[in-house]
């Protein structure tokens, strides 16, 4: 995604505070200069990644767009990780105030395992049906994500990415050639579902095509002027830039790249697939468990649910099997109340509404970030799944729960719209992410970080609060919310077992099926997810069960000086973190109580 960035060299900031490198360790007392590095650091990162920096709510580079996955982007991105791991290192983590001594462990921790995770080619393989620039600028170019379009130089700003798509989309066809010379391919199952993707955007009805949405979304003071300038800018590179830059990964990928993609699911079948399968579960949840730890965690869960499970069909009066179960609740009429889509978004404010008096008991702290749940676009609706899109630091764009509904008379409230809710919304994403980006006090690097076990760990973590803030009454509601676990549980076992090559995508879709009230449709999308993103599922179960460990712990030590909302303030006052360093500040805090 990015051309040539010179780096700067920290030590010449360091050198400007009067310090030379060979004395770092002598000024560690008020850590300025641990301050400085973590803030060129984030500077630079921004300047090589300005997505990430639009996403932050960093407008500074929002015209950029580089192809990232390329050799010299790479060779870049290697050198940038490798001098910041030397810069860190240079400090003596003992002599560190307790903030600092955590940022020190996240900042090497991450330094480390970038650089791991380049020795490998994933980079062949650039994009896939769930995620990747191809459908993520669609996301930006509705006008209605983190791209801002207030003012004609946000629009001239887009004009130059849109640009810039047209070469990222050259890069990606020669970068996919170079996984199919050797073997770094994606699964056939995979590029079928791309395939249409790409078609769809391809299409050349320039004022109805998705990229011309901000022309009409103008704001208020923009010039006359301007707004004809603008559309014709638009049409012009929509019709040169974005129409034929979809055309080409179109045919492309059913010409050339689907012929040769592979008939196995699992990465192992790639080159190095083992030592990058084993590398994705580390990074993801930021533990040393072994693949082998977590199937075997994965089927202890799953059958812990089921018991759950059955339990609710008994009290329901269900006479049938748990599988003659799922089929009823998938089907029956009445758990389908809905006719229109603004039903279903009404449902889900009303889940807000619920909870709100219970959160005030169980959170002393709440974040200012505004947030909105909406619909999601049509064009990635069959692909996607509920998602949260956070909002930026400053407060200018809220946080936005997106719900994908393709017929609202299908939208089955067993889906577990309340275990939904509580992880993709509120105190689920919401909390955790608005909280963290509102930090000041934290280095900016760790203000805008992500850990899965964590992030998606806190998120699963909440939907278990549902009893105790009030959801989860009716029955129906329950048993979605236990699908939902169901699914993270089943998660540790397809994923493990597709990436170990112990099991096919058509063996991980029926496990999926023998244990959760899913459509065959719902499954097969998500086993290809698993399949795109390997490892990413482990996260939630993972991270679930590491904080619910940690409040029974503590509940355990501190008997009646336990406070659950201290707790939850405590758990998300320094953002995200790996699971070893958020157990270590943990235990540091208890001792304090």
């Amino acid at each position: 995604m990015k051309k040539a960035v010179f780096i700067l060299l920290i030590l010449s900031s360091i050198m400007t505070s009067s310090c030379i490198l060979n004395n770092i360790n002598q000024h560690n007392a008020d850590n300025k200069e641990l301050a400085i590095l973590f803030d060129n650091y984030y500077e630079d990162r921004m300047k090589l990644f300005p997505l990430e920096a639009t996403q932050n709510g960093d407008n500074r580079y929002n015209d950029k767009l580089y192809a990232d996955f390329t050799d010299t982007y790479r060779a870049q991105l290697k050198e940038f990780y490798t001098n910041y791991l030397a810069y860190i290192n240079h400090y003596d983590r003992e002599q560190l105030n307790e903030n600092d001594k955590i940022s020190f462990d996240v900042f090497k921790r991450e330094m480390e395992m970038n650089l791991q995770g380049l020795q490998f080619h994933q980079n062949y393989m650039v994009f896939d049906q769930f995620e990747g620039l191809p459908l993520f600028i669609g996301q930006m170019a509705s006008g209605d994500g983190i791209q801002p379009f207030k003012t004609a130089k946000d629009y001239d700003n887009w004009l130059q990415r849109m640009k810039g798509f047209s070469v990222w989309a050259d890069s990606a066809i020669v970068y996919f050639k170079k996984g199919m010379e050797s073997k770094y391919v994606l699964p056939k199952s995979l590029v079928v579902k791309m395939i249409p993707q790409m078609k769809d955007m391809a299409n050349d009805t320039i004022e109805k095509h998705l990229f011309y949405s901000p022309i009409n979304k103008f704001p208020k003071d923009i010039t006359e002027a301007d707004k004809q300038r603008l559309t014709a800018a638009f049409k012009e590179s929509i019709k040169v830039n974005i129409v034929p830059a979809y055309k080409k990964l179109y045919e492309f990928l059913s010409n050339e790249y689907l012929p040769k993609a592979r008939a196995t699911s699992g990465i192992n079948d790639i080159p190095d697939g083992k030592a990058y399968y084993n590398y994705l579960v580390k990074s993801w949840t930021t533990t040393n468990k072994t693949p082998e730890e977590i199937y075997q965690t994965g089927l202890s869960e799953v059958k812990r649910i089921r018991t759950e499970m059955e339990k609710t069909r008994d009290a329901v009066g269900f006479k049938g099997s748990l599988k003659e179960f799922f089929e009823y609740v998938k089907t029956d009429k009445e758990l389908m109340p809905y006719k229109t889509p603004e039903e279903i978004l009404n449902a889900f404010r009303n889940i807000q509404k619920t909870i709100d008096p219970n959160l005030k008991k169980m959170f002393g702290v709440t974040p200012k970030t505004k947030f909105e749940i909406r619909q999601t676009e049509a064009f990635r609706a069959a692909s996607g799944s509920a998602e949260y899109n956070q909002g930026s630091a400053d407060g200018s764009r809220p946080g936005i729960f997106y719900i994908p509904i393709i017929d609202a008379t299908k939208f089955n409230i067993t889906s577990g719209m309340e275990s939904l809710f509580l992880h993709e919304a509120i105190p689920g994403h919401h909390y955790q992410v608005s909280l963290q980006q509102e930090n000041d006090k934290l280095p900016k690097f760790r203000r805008f970080c992500w850990y899965g076990a964590y992030g998606e760990g806190w998120a699963l973590y909440c939907e278990s609060l549902g009893k105790e803030l009030g959801l989860y009454t009716n029955p129906y509601q329950y048993m979605g919310a236990l699908g939902d676990e169901m699914l993270r549980a089943v998660r540790l076992v397809v994923d493990v077992s597709l990436h170990t090559g112990t099991m096919t995508r058509e063996q991980a879709i029926a496990y999926m099926m023998e244990n959760q009230a899913t459509t065959i449709e719902e499954a097969t999308a998500a086993i290809e997810r698993y399949m795109a993103i390997p490892a990413q599922a482990l996260s939630y179960k993972i991270g679930a069960l590491k904080l619910r460990e940690l409040r029974e712990k503590y509940h355990t030590k501190l008997g009646n000086k336990f406070s659950l909302s201290n707790f939850h303030d405590e758990l998300l006052k320094d953002g995200c973190l790996p699971l070893e360093t958020l157990e270590k500040k943990m235990d540091a805090w208890a001792e304090k109580q």
